[in-house]
């Protein structure tokens, strides 16, 4: 009952009867002990803000569907405080006018309670016109805005249209911009001034083209725009590293390094070094495809036992297609080696194959090659090779 004491001590005492039997009568308040809000009991609040609060609980509760908890720490950690329902009412029926359901409005109004006492008009319409404007579905601006409802809080002239103008200048198209959004919605919330800008630049100081930014910034927006400092120290490892910045993998292996702490990278090329990779063939395979270092140790040593130890190809073969390390090795590794090892076995292919002419390929290439090529040979073999698919 403690909860539902505290409660009763936020009320005004002329409005307690009134507003306890209501909230009680539609189930708003539930007996529990929230100790998080217990020094609610102990408010100095005047009269007016103990209104006002009283009547913001009971609306979350009601008209938002938050919980009794959420709505009390809503309203006092955030100061969600207001007397009327006109004000939040009209921004929940802007919500619902843009097809949000119920359950949504309920997720955003959680994350940031404060929207309800925001100017649907004047400051949350403009930016689903925004999000529109650069091609951005219904469906989607829905399933992003409930997400990441903090994009509602930032301010639309001095954050969003900055960002987006940026963005703009570096991809030039609206398709990409909105591709950029769509894989990070908190591109949109970044420093444009202090972290888009100076990044960019430096690369194009490095000698980037224009094409491999593009491909950074679209495919992995949340590294493009990491705080200026890391961005500044990935570089100079990359560099450091003899990689190139006229091609596409140095944005690659700065994006690798970001993700990576450096006791995690050195953990990862102890593994390759315990399966027989020396250190300059493992900044080969990282040069190659750095993407190499991202897999799980168990990953790894799942994949390179495989290939060692049961196919039994050398550990330098694989060092020279780093990118194997990446494939899933149910789906594909081992359904190929199998078709693989039995072309070998009839002698219909080469025993010193690399591993990366087989195992690279799309499926569309690798059936025509290596099935439908020996299918008078050998007619059970695609039988075989999605036998071995479906059991792996």
């Amino acid at each position: 009952m403690y909860g539902f004491l505290c409660l009763r001590q936020l009320l005004p005492l002329k409005h307690r009867r009134t507003h306890l039997g209501f909230l009680q009568k539609n189930g708003f308040f539930i007996a529990k002990s929230f100790t998080s809000v217990g020094s609610l009991s102990e408010s100095n609040q005047k009269p007016e803000e103990e209104e006002k609060l009283s009547f913001a609980v009971s609306y979350l509760v009601n008209s938002c569907g938050l919980s009794t908890k959420s709505a009390i720490l809503a309203s006092q950690s955030h100061r969600v405080l207001f007397q009327s329902p006109e004000r939040p009412d009209s921004v929940l029926n802007l919500f619902k006018e843009n097809g949000f359901s119920n359950a949504q409005i309920s997720k955003i109004v959680r994350i940031h309670p404060l929207i309800l006492l925001s100017d649907p008009e004047k400051t949350l319409l403009p930016k689903i016109e925004l999000l529109r404007s650069i091609g951005v579905s219904s469906s989607e601006l829905i399933t992003i805005l409930s997400s990441n409802p903090l994009l509602f809080k930032s301010n639309l002239k001095k954050r969003l249209i900055p960002c987006y103008d940026f963005l703009k200048s570096v991809l030039l198209v609206d398709e990409k911009v909105l591709k950029t959004f769509k894989r990070s919605p908190r591109s949109f919330l970044c420093d444009e001034t202090n972290t888009m800008a100076p990044n960019i630049a430096l690369l194009r100081q490095l000698g980037a083209p224009p094409s491999t930014i593009s491909l950074l910034v679209i495919n992995f927006p949340s590294e493009a725009f990491i705080k200026h400092t890391k961005f500044v120290e990935a570089v100079h490892q990359v560099k450091e590293m003899g990689f190139d910045p006229m091609k596409t993998v140095f944005v690659l292996a700065i994006r690798v390094l970001l993700k990576m702490s450096k006791p995690k990278l050195e953990s990862r090329l102890e593994l390759y070094k315990r399966w027989g990779w020396s250190k300059d063939m493992s900044l080969a395979a990282f040069k190659r495809f750095p993407n190499c270092m991202l897999s799980s140790e168990e990953k790894i040593t799942k994949t390179m036992d495989f290939l060692v130890n049961k196919i039994g190809w050398p550990s330098a073969n694989i060092a020279k297609h780093p990118s194997v390390i990446s494939l899933s090795l149910e789906k594909r590794i081992i359904p190929r080696c199998y078709v693989v090892q039995i072309l070998q076995a009839k002698g219909l292919v080469k025993n010193n194959l690399a591993v990366g002419t087989f195992l690279l390929p799309t499926e569309r290439i690798f059936l025509e090659k290596f099935v439908k090529r020996f299918r008078d040979d050998v007619p059970e073999l695609l039988n075989v090779y999605q036998a071995s698919s479906f059991r792996s």
